[in-house]
């Protein structure tokens, strides 16, 4: 049994930026893009690729937000009306698995405690690895060969009942 759980970004952060014309969006430094391929846009909400024709805004988001050297933010794709989804435990979505991911595991302090970097079919057992060595309280998925975050995995906590996750 899988003892973690994959979850987007919240979408209420993102909502109002689509309403923002394109200078607006370029003074933030976003792009406003359309999705021109079934794969390259990975929404970070829905954790799902974008359609083709799908609009998507490219933005900096500060994907690890500690008081730690670790602390770090890059870009990220987020898609028009979708919403935060968070998965079924030990499922890891298909947007994941089709790419090579770096897991990056990090203790409750927000240090790393662990990395390693495996083809997408391999992310669910990398996962587990990294939680069952003991030092991990989460884990982040980040496209390798671009960096950029991909989203968040929860250890769930043994014993603390359905929904109920160790969140530091």
């Amino acid at each position: 049994m899988h003892s973690f759980q994959l979850s987007g970004i919240d979408h209420c952060l993102f909502e109002h930026l689509f309403e923002l014309d394109d200078e607006q969006l370029t003074d933030l430094n976003i792009v406003r893009r359309i999705a021109d391929a079934s794969s390259g846009f990975p929404c970070r909400v829905s954790l799902q690729d974008a359609d083709p024709g799908e609009e998507v805004l490219l933005l900096n988001y500060t994907h690890h937000d500690v008081n730690s050297p670790y602390r770090g933010s890059g870009p990220v794709y987020v898609r028009r009306g979708a919403c935060r989804r968070v998965l079924p435990p030990g499922e890891v979505p298909a947007y994941v698995t089709r790419r090579v991911i770096s897991l990056r595991a990090y203790d409750g302090a927000g240090m790393m405690v662990g990395a390693e970097v495996v083809p997408g079919p391999e992310v669910a057992a990398a996962i587990d690895r990294m939680l069952a060595a003991g030092a991990a309280a989460y884990v982040h998925l980040h496209n390798a060969p671009q960096g950029c975050f991909s989203c968040r995995v929860d250890c769930l906590s043994v014993g603390a009942g359905p929904g109920r996750v160790n969140r530091p």
